[in-house]
């Protein structure tokens, strides 16, 4: 595992107005907890003007459109990891080549086991949930969880954060303002089933949240932020830890000044 610090983009070398759409990377980005698809945008219009072929599908359920996901939101109750790695297998599946996969959060998680169970390429994990074998509990991140957590039934609904609430634990590095103008474009309910798996992953010897970490695979970068109050930077080093052994290439990145929201705000 190699220590970076400054993050760069491949982008490749060939005018991407001359390339034609069949041979572009496929790159798919895969959102956490609480944001909707569509906060990838941005990130979807950079990839594409460097020749890439981007993409960002929701997760099973979610509607296509930010104000139908806040009004109809019941179709993602009770989802959970293994829906939602089938889900994404599913659709690369389709693709002409194996993709690099981006992943935020839980999307980070998910984007590690795709490339251990070799449906992508390469990945990069930002902030991403623990996995099964991550033993690292940081305080603040028991503070963000405890408000779901400490409610069972909460294990098979669609939850909704507050402006107040997503700013305290979520978008804590930048101010209200831009906090509350994130909250208003990218923020949907989430199911509660994830947060209740990954509180899990080391007690239930049948958890979904495994990695394997020894396999033969591609590039992987693992991206912690250091205010982070959700997935804190810590429990991301730990993460990275478990990849010693591995003779794929590793990379840790620690994003100084940033909190979860990494992905989205002026950061």
């Amino acid at each position: 595992m190699t220590p970076v610090g400054t993050l760069r983009i491949p982008y490749p070398s060939t005018d991407s107005d001359s390339v034609r759409p069949g041979d572009r990377t496929p790159v798919v980005f895969i959102h956490g907890l609480w944001l909707h698809a569509g906060s990838w945008d941005a990130w979807l219009d950079l990839f594409r003007d460097h020749g890439y072929d981007p993409v960002a599908p929701g997760w099973p359920g979610e509607p296509e459109a930010l104000p139908a996901a806040n009004a109809f939101p019941g179709p993602m109750a009770g989802t959970g990891a293994r829906e939602a790695l089938a889900h994404y297998e599913s659709f690369i599946s389709e693709l002409q080549r194996p993709p690099v996969v981006v992943g935020h959060s839980f999307g980070g998680l998910l984007a590690q086991q795709l490339l251990a169970r070799g449906a992508a390429a390469g990945a990069a994990a930002l902030a991403p949930a623990r996995f099964r074998g991550v033993l690292r509990l940081s305080p603040t991140e028991l503070r963000s969880s405890l408000p779901v957590l400490w409610n069972p039934l909460n294990r098979r609904r669609v939850l909704r954060q507050s402006p107040q609430r997503f700013h305290r634990t979520f978008a804590n590095a930048v101010s209200e303002g831009e906090s509350n103008d994130l909250h208003a474009t990218c923020v949907m309910p989430a199911p509660g089933r994830p947060l209740f798996q990954v509180a899990e992953a080391n007690v239930n010897p049948r958890s979904p949240l495994r990695v394997d970490t020894a396999a033969k695979r591609g590039p992987l970068l693992l991206a912690g932020a250091s205010e982070d109050r959700i997935v804190p930077a810590s429990v991301v080093r730990a993460a990275a830890r478990r990849y010693r052994s591995s003779a794929s290439p590793t990379e840790y990145l620690e994003i100084a000044g940033s909190g979860h929201s990494l992905v989205i705000d002026h950061g």
